[in-house]
């Protein structure tokens, strides 16, 4: 699952993504508003932490332009302001979720995964295609009764094909995603490290599930 973390205090953002990233979520951190929204808007993002006392642009307006803009992705507020009547401004404006300061980390972990598993509309942490079977929680890969050791660039492409199966994502889409929006290197990267995962997946004498889409893309599906 890749995460936005906007947060202004920068020993806290640290503390954020370092904790986060070492229970398996791949993110990406900015420290003021203006960023958070260029990066929400062009990015490919499953959920994002804001605080909402930031610099250039506070998070309340920065969640209140992505939804005018339709942009659906899930919203944290992180915040030291508890009263109802901040929680209810927050959540009318389009957050998911109000996390009060100090919180837990297990707790912030696990309302993450809520709000992503309402706005996917099943649960994430495991995800089915015919015999292959990916635990985001642990990052474990199995294709039958046998364990596929992927890289982390590798996995993060497969999880994001598997969250999205049934989907023709672009390249576009991909590097945006697996990569970030800000990526220089072109989208060859990606058509690489998919002849790298299929070879992993669809290379075990199984059903194909890797699928080219010519001048678009690729999906994840069982063969027809």
């Amino acid at each position: 699952m890749k995460l936005l973390i906007a947060e202004d205090d920068k020993d806290l953002n640290e503390i954020i993504v370092k904790k986060l990233t070492s229970q398996g979520f791949f993110v990406d951190s900015c420290n003021n508003g203006e960023d958070a929204l260029d990066r929400l808007e062009y990015g490919d993002y499953d959920a994002a932490v804001l605080d909402i006392m930031m610099p250039r642009i506070d998070g309340l307006e920065v969640v209140k332009k992505l939804r005018d803009r339709k942009k659906k992705t899930p919203v944290i507020f992180l915040t030291a302001k508890d009263t109802i009547a901040d929680k209810v401004k927050g959540l009318n404006i389009g957050a998911n979720d109000y996390l009060v300061k100090p919180f837990s980390f297990d707790e912030l972990t696990a309302r993450l995964y809520a709000i992503t598993r309402t706005a996917a509309g099943s649960s994430l942490e495991e995800l089915t295609l015919d015999d292959l079977t990916v635990n985001t929680a642990s990052h474990i890969v199995m294709r039958g009764n046998c364990e596929i050791t992927l890289t982390a660039k590798e996995y993060q492409l497969l999880e994001y094909l598997m969250i999205n199966k049934t989907k023709i994502l672009s390249r576009d889409k991909i590097l945006s995603h697996v990569w970030g929006y800000d990526y220089e290197g072109g989208d060859k990267i990606v058509d690489v490290y998919m002849n790298y995962i299929r070879k992993k997946i669809d290379g075990t004498g199984g059903k194909k599930l890797i699928h080219t889409v010519r001048g678009i893309g690729y999906v994840m599906r069982e063969d027809a």
